[in-house]
């Protein structure tokens, strides 16, 4: 708990409104896109990097835990407040700071919502690449934490790259830059490294991104196939005619069907699976590659194959896409979004072993994912308010992750390893780099302050993830 005399200070840096400690309030910030919980002592929502910097400085006079905090739209449990302590929000840090379109680059806060800065620029044929299903939610300061991707980053890229600079808070106050407008600006490439740090080595407060030129053409097609196992070996054969789409992705047939009866985008419902295709770029490419894709496709076993005619159309098909996880609630209670990777020839495999990790423990796991970079999202349906049911959905994702790691993949390819897969660290890489990894982490965040408990194993239950004051020699994850 904290102590009652921090209030009025955090006040003091802040204004009055801007700190948050009823229970009532604190009960907004105590959970993200996840399934666990965590609640903080106090939220504070600066508007400065002088008034983070204030916090940072205070917290480190009383030894107090903080956790940044985007939209709260993060999966794997990134912005909890696993120990309590102070919660920065970046809500009111929400400004796009400069449009340099001659150069193709932005200078935004943290907070600004990711579709608010391609809106900014579309009028003038630009866009920002990384497009998570999120983006009407989710800010840009997350996407940087959480290394985020989306749809489009096949060809594009996840958030690394298209962050070229970011300013910085450290948890003592210290304020650091690094990269900048320039392509290289030289020396080590921190923005990087803290790019996909899960905020354990600092609170950005500016973000300096990539802007790309809208293409000349855009065309979206729609496969339907009746086995979900054909949809993956087409994605194989895309690749293999050395095609590569801006998007690639695949709803299987329990996924579809409740994406359709919310949205009414057109799915077939009585398919087994849709990939939904996009190509960009030159008219005459873009047009050629289309021919081919759609006769990959047939080889495949795809019963029809549809063009979007107009960009309402192209709008409708995204829209079914973009909001698929908010259909989901039109069937059940609640939901546990995995987020495994495996190379792309073991994409029919991995749905053949998830469609056994739903009969083995009974449970409903519907699929929608980046088939282009064998991104894979399962998603479990449960009810949150049956213990029992939570504890298999958990195990039925571990073995599923399990499974990934088994045929070469990974446990994350977006949404971060947070507090819900961190103890599963050790299945990827050995303890010489999990060790290197905690030594660098603790050069930025030595007294294990920042986000504590999140993307490094702790060995530890959650009572002994409050941080402790550091020894010098001490590993502690």
């Amino acid at each position: 708990m904290l102590s009652p005399a921090i209030i009025p200070e955090l006040r003091r840096i802040v204004g009055e409104r801007a700190v948050l400690h009823r229970p009532a309030d604190l009960m907004l910030y105590e959970y993200d896109g996840s399934v666990d919980k965590g609640q903080p002592d106090c939220v504070v929502l600066p508007a400065t990097t002088e008034q983070v910097v204030a916090i940072a400085r205070l917290a480190q006079k009383h030894k107090l835990p903080i956790v940044g905090r985007g939209a709260g739209t993060g999966l794997s449990g990134g912005a909890i407040a696993r120990a309590g302590g102070i919660m920065v929000g970046f809500a009111r840090m929400n400004r796009i700071l400069e449009l340099d379109l001659e150069n193709e680059r932005a200078v935004v806060q943290p907070g600004v919502v990711n579709l608010d800065l391609t809106l900014a620029v579309q009028g003038q044929g630009y866009f920002f690449a990384p497009d998570p299903s999120s983006q009407r939610a989710c800010t840009i300061g997350g996407n940087v934490c959480e290394n985020a991707g989306g749809p489009h980053t096949l060809a594009y890229g996840v958030t690394t790259n298209h962050v070229l600079g970011l300013e910085a808070v450290l948890p003592d106050g210290t304020v650091i830059e690094t990269g900048g407008k320039e392509l290289d600006r030289g020396g080590l490439d921190l923005a990087g490294l803290l790019t996909g740090s899960e905020g354990t080595m600092a609170l950005i407060t500016k973000i300096v991104v990539r802007l790309m030129r809208a293409p000349e053409l855009v065309k979206t097609l729609l496969a339907v196939y009746d086995e979900p196992e054909n949809a993956g070996s087409t994605v194989t054969d895309i690749t293999a005619r050395q095609i590569t789409p801006v998007a690639l992705e695949m709803l299987d047939g329990v996924m579809l069907r409740m994406v359709e009866e919310a949205t009414h985008a057109g799915y077939p419902r009585d398919a087994g699976a849709v990939l939904l295709i996009e190509l960009e770029g030159l008219r005459e490419t873009v047009e050629a590659q289309a021919i081919e894709i759609e006769e990959v496709c047939r080889l495949n076993g795809a019963r029809e194959v549809r063009t979007a005619r107009t960009a309402g159309e192209r709008d409708l098909l995204w829209k079914g896409r973009k909001n698929a996880f908010g259909a989901i609630g039109r069937v059940s209670p609640s939901y546990y979004v995995q987020d495994g990777v495996v190379p792309r020839t073991r994409i029919a495999e991995t749905l053949r072993f998830i469609y056994r990790v739903s009969e083995k423990h009974g449970l409903t796991i519907s699929n929608i994912f980046h088939a282009g970079d064998g991104n894979m999202h399962p998603i479990i349906l449960f009810d949150y308010h049956r213990r029992e049911e939570l504890d298999r959905t958990k195990q039925a994702g571990a073995e599923i992750l399990e499974f990934c790691i088994s045929v070469g993949g990974s446990i994350t390819g977006e949404h971060g390893v947070g507090m819900e897969k961190n103890e599963m660290m050790p299945l990827l890489f050995p303890p010489a780099s999990l060790e290197m990894m905690a030594r660098l982490k603790n050069v930025f965040n030595p007294d294990n302050r920042l986000n504590p408990g999140k993307l490094l194993p702790t060995g530890k239950g959650c009572l002994e993830i409050r941080p402790m004051p550091s020894t010098g020699a001490r590993m502690d994850w």
